[in-house]
């Protein structure tokens, strides 16, 4: 991987064989980035992407293989228990340009992925919601506050 920072932005180009959930939380932790948002395209041949199933409770993960590109990559950066915590989703495009999406797990590049940072002042936690049972945003405002 290698970066280069503008302003409140940082350009990152991960390369072959890197995978892109881990490098952007190492990179956020080395760079004190604790809040912010993700965007990037590129190319990756393995991926498990996932849908959250609220009824169960549970995430149902999906390993995908083959050359495909990123068509659109989104997330957020946050903090849980004072940590980096990446939620990100990614839109894949097989070769017959059908289309794959969910929450990304995991995802090993293949040629290039090209991703932008926007750094934002502060820091959001999360917490654990038990009653959706995912990790939630969490203000640190009284319920039924809307500021």
């Amino acid at each position: 991987m290698d970066y280069q920072r503008s302003g409140n932005y940082y350009i990152l180009r991960l390369d072959a064989g890197e995978e892109i959930v881990t490098e952007m939380k190492k990179f956020c932790e080395q760079q004190g980035i604790r809040l912010g948002t993700v965007q990037a395209i590129g190319a990756v041949n393995k991926a498990i992407v996932g849908l959250y199933d609220p009824v169960a409770r549970e995430y149902h993960s999906r390993l995908l293989e083959g050359d495909m590109e990123i068509t659109s990559l989104l997330g957020n950066i946050t903090t849980m228990a004072g940590q980096v915590y990446l939620h990100l989703h990614v839109n894949l495009a097989d070769a017959e340009q059908h289309t794959h999406g969910g929450h990304l797990n995991k995802a090993v590049v293949s040629a290039t992925c090209e991703a932008v940072i926007t750094v934002m002042p502060g820091e959001v936690e999360r917490i654990f919601d038990d009653k959706i049972g995912l990790n939630l945003l969490a203000f640190g405002r009284e319920k039924g506050s809307h500021h």
